[in-house]
């Protein structure tokens, strides 16, 4: 039992490597990189086991689908530890883009209307896209025109900070608009302005 447990668990361990290492490599000769990534040459496998062991390193196939595997010798432990960091590090530098709903009604007042165009002038200062639903219930849904001007002051109200996804679309009972935050553009530089005051004065 205990020699099924440990084979399961070194066999878990080999898929969440992706990498064979050591006596896990079954080429009989490899094309061997060093601790510094510099080329070795082509040599038998059990030459690379006794190199490693030499160099107190693990001998990990790094491309097995060449002909024949290439190997490099390197401390697998340290190697692991900088790719987790590399990935941990450009994880933290995506922004995560939520979607913010933000629910109106035809007959939404003016107070009402002041806090929600707050909220998404927030939600968009924060990287965020903003989906925009306007519900009709009962006999409302006559007045899809009250809906349509609605969102229209919304994207007025807006139009120096967004841009839109989706203009305005009747989906069922609902009309939906989705928004997201406004590109910036590339600065001028005033050259052609310069330029041109430049000709003015010259003639």
């Amino acid at each position: 039992m205990i020699a099924i447990a440990t084979e399961f668990r070194d066999r878990r361990q080999r898929e969440e490597r992706k990498h064979r290492l050591n006596r896990e490599i079954t080429a009989p000769e490899i094309r061997l990189m060093g601790p510094d990534n510099e080329a070795l040459g082509i040599v038998p496998l059990q030459e690379a086991l006794h190199a490693a062991g030499e160099f107190d390193v693990d001998l990990v196939e790094i491309a097995s689908t060449a002909n024949p595997p290439v190997c490099r010798l390197m401390d697998y432990g340290k190697f692991k530890y900088q790719e987790q960091k590399k990935a941990a590090e450009a994880k933290a530098k995506q922004a995560v883009v939520e979607v913010k709903e933000v629910k109106f009604r035809p007959g939404t007042d003016d107070g009402d209307y002041s806090i929600k165009l707050r909220n998404i002038r927030r939600f968009l200062a924060d990287g965020n896209k903003c989906k925009i639903t306007l519900r009709f219930r009962g006999r409302e849904i006559t007045h899809q025109q009250l809906g349509m001007d609605l969102l229209n002051r919304l994207r007025d109200d807006l139009a120096d900070s967004i841009q839109v996804e989706q203009f305005p679309k009747l989906e069922g009972r609902q009309m939906v608009m989705m928004i997201a935050p406004a590109r910036k553009k590339p600065a001028s530089t005033g050259k052609p302005a310069e330029q041109a005051e430049g000709t003015e004065k010259a003639e």
